[in-house]
């Protein structure tokens, strides 16, 4: 229910760019079905994908890039100190122990090494066109997507320096039908966190509700951090 469309694209640019990504040894943690990751490696980069889920990695394995996968958590990485040049987390830092998984990122990175993050700026969320309907989405999204100030703390408590921020608001269109097929299907993860009273009262009010087309704008947070470089590093007198 999210395809890979021009809005898709988009991020994916950005991305590439904040992470200079391009030719890179890249750990995508958080892989899902491999999207990303396979767009990345047709571009010439050498792509891990990592996801707990067994059922996505099967899709991201059926299809046929050049990206590899394993299946592991971004709070225990399987792979060895130092492995990567670079980490990226696309719509997955919400979904995990913000603490551990940078901590686990910074170690898996070469000295040098980039970390690039795309989430959504929770500042938006109380706007979202789903939130007239479903009024816990705001405080459960801004509860789980942290902001800039926080993660620039989380990004240096990891041990990671120079953090950089780039918003990137997109506007978009969709029809009734389509807006009422994504509810239905629970297509963010934040309508399956609903209790199923609000889930229906909710979809109830889309379906009495929805005009024709409905326009809505989402907010990207665009976040990226160097591990230190070797020669930057003070070892002990």
């Amino acid at each position: 229910m999210r395809p890979a469309d021009a809005s898709w694209w988009e991020v994916f640019e950005r991305m590439v760019a904040a992470g200079d990504l391009d030719g890179r040894r890249t750990l995508d943690v958080g892989c899902g079905t491999g999207t990303f990751a396979a767009a990345l490696a047709d571009r010439g980069a050498k792509v891990w994908g990592v996801d707990p889920s067994t059922e996505m990695l099967a899709e991201a394995r059926a299809k046929g890039s050049r990206a590899r996968f394993k299946e592991g958590n971004a709070e225990a990485l399987p792979f060895k100190d130092g492995w990567f040049e670079r980490v990226v987390m696309r719509l997955s830092l919400q979904h995990v122990d913000r603490s551990r998984a940078l901590a686990e990122a910074a170690r898996v990175l070469v000295p040098g090494g980039r970390i690039v993050i795309a989430s959504f700026d929770p500042k938006h969320f109380s706007s979202h066109w789903l939130s007239g309907f479903f009024p816990s989405l705001a405080e459960i999204d801004a509860a789980r997507f942290p902001d800039a100030e926080t993660l620039e703390g989380e990004f240096r408590a990891a041990g990671f320096e120079e953090p950089f921020f780039e918003r990137l608001p997109q506007a978009g269109r969709v029809s009734r039908s389509e807006a009422l097929e994504r509810i239905r299907g629970r297509y963010i993860t934040t309508l399956r966190l609903l209790d199923d009273a609000e889930f229906e009262r909710g979809l109830a009010a889309a379906e009495a509700e929805l005009p024709a087309e409905v326009e809505h704008e989402v907010v990207w947070l665009f976040a990226a951090a160097e591990k230190p470089a070797l020669d930057a590093v003070r070892l002990p007198s």
